[in-house]
């Protein structure tokens, strides 16, 4: 509870469970980040509350074999891989499964963000994000390759973290802004083998007002219930 920083972090850890915590900070706190992994592998969390005011749960580089399952999460900034390619050698991120979790209003819902300026090479693939819920959340679906918060023209560099094989399964509730999905990969390397299924999201904004999609450089497919309407074209 209050932690000054991260509550739990593992770094270079292996075969380990965590369940049944909960873990509290106020919503204005920066970098509380609940749980943060990373050079870890074969990591399970699963049965958690987690309210803070940055990410619920961080994966960050060298995430291997990560399954986080049933956690309710809010406030904070949602559940996140990365941000990636913010070092030289970062070792890669594979074998990500997201389920069962439910969202009250935080920042973001599922969200993947990578470095893009100064970018180093890494990739990302084999995530899974599935029957997640979302109720007031700002951004429930988001891939951020341009992500830079300490700069304001992050736009204009690509960054180098390769995105793919990434599933967007049986996402359902309420967007807080009208994009709420939303897809931004790299120019330099382009989001592969992105999936959306079974999609269906309101906007909890003007009585109305339909909520939308946006995607640039993502490459991918859509099958079942798309909405918002997807960006990526059915197969």
């Amino acid at each position: 509870m209050n932690s000054k920083g991260f509550h739990m972090s593992f770094f270079r850890c292996s075969n380990i469970s965590i369940s049944n915590v909960k873990i509290q900070a106020p919503d204005i706190s920066p970098n509380t980040d609940g749980i943060h992994i990373s050079n870890s592998n074969n990591i399970q969390i699963f049965k958690s509350k987690i309210a803070t005011g940055d990410d619920c749960i961080s994966v960050g580089p060298g995430s291997r074999t990560i399954n986080i399952t049933n956690i309710k999460c809010g406030p904070g900034h949602g559940i996140s891989i990365g941000s990636l390619g913010r070092r030289p050698n970062e070792e890669d991120v594979y074998g990500i499964t997201v389920k069962d979790c439910n969202f009250i209003s935080t920042m973001n819902g599922v969200r993947i963000k990578t470095a893009s300026q100064p970018s180093y090479p890494n990739t990302a693939s084999k995530i899974i994000f599935d029957n997640i819920h979302v109720n007031n959340v700002s951004n429930p679906i988001i891939i951020d390759q341009y992500y830079c918060p300490h700069r304001k023209d992050c736009k204009q560099d690509s960054s180098k973290v390769k995105i793919s094989d990434v599933t967007f399964n049986n996402i359902w509730g309420m967007s807080k802004t009208k994009i709420a999905v939303d897809l931004e990969c790299s120019q330099a390397n382009p989001c592969q083998k992105i999936v959306l299924r079974d999609i269906n999201m309101d906007y909890h904004g003007l009585p109305g007002k339909l909520a939308t999609s946006f995607c640039s450089n993502v490459q991918g497919e859509a099958y079942g219930k798309q909405k918002p309407p997807s960006c990526i074209k059915r197969p």
